[in-house]
């Protein structure tokens, strides 16, 4: 991977470092500091497409030279946005709702170079079908699933044999990052960085 695609992530995800490291992306971590939008009425793509774009906006204001990746995922049940939860109680809420239902995992992408005025966006959606939760079988998830830090209160990448029914789409995406759209618009950056 060239310098020039030498990424700086807007986020503490653990996830989308994992996904970036699994995928050799040469990348520092930077969180930012920033009042995401979290209203459970809100359109999800709306919602994901505002809160990775002021991630990466803040962070490539700090930093005008580096390529910037901001990401925001939540899920949608219906019309009803599900974000991380406030406690255990709040979680299992949220996995009961789930129970023996679709619902649609979203993920906003966004790449921004300010120095370059570079700015590019995605959305992904992915589609995700519970098992029907018991009491206890939600409880036994939690033994094995921090929920508290994860959109929807769940995670796909273990315990989904207790949970998941099964998944359309891209299972990266579901995790937080959807590294297929990723190395799309990489491409393109590199391909604009290139010339600028």
């Amino acid at each position: 991977m060239s310098s020039i695609l030498n990424i700086l992530l807007a986020s503490a995800s653990p996830r989308r470092s994992h996904l970036l490291q699994e995928h050799n992306y040469t990348f520092d971590v930077c969180p930012a500091n920033v009042e995401e939008m979290e209203n459970v009425d809100a359109d999800p793509v709306v919602l994901v497409t505002h809160n990775s774009s002021i991630k990466a906006d803040f962070i490539s204001r700090l930093h005008p030279k580096r390529l910037v990746l901001g990401a925001d995922t939540t899920v949608a049940l219906d019309a009803h946005v599900l974000n991380k939860p406030f406690d255990l109680a709040d979680a299992a809420r949220m996995l009961k709702m789930l129970s023996g239902r679709a619902h649609t995992v979203y993920t906003g992408v966004a790449l921004q170079c300010f120095e370059k005025k570079l700015k590019m966006q995605r959305v992904v959606e992915s589609r995700v079908v519970f098992k029907t939760l018991s009491e206890g079988r939600i409880q036994e998830y939690f033994q094995i699933v921090n929920p508290l830090d994860k959109a929807g209160a769940y995670g796909i990448q273990e315990g989904k044999e207790m949970i998941i029914d099964h998944f359309e789409g891209s299972f990266s995406n579901i995790m937080g990052l959807p590294m297929e759209a990723l190395a799309e618009m990489m491409s393109a950056a590199e391909a604009y960085l290139t010339l600028s």
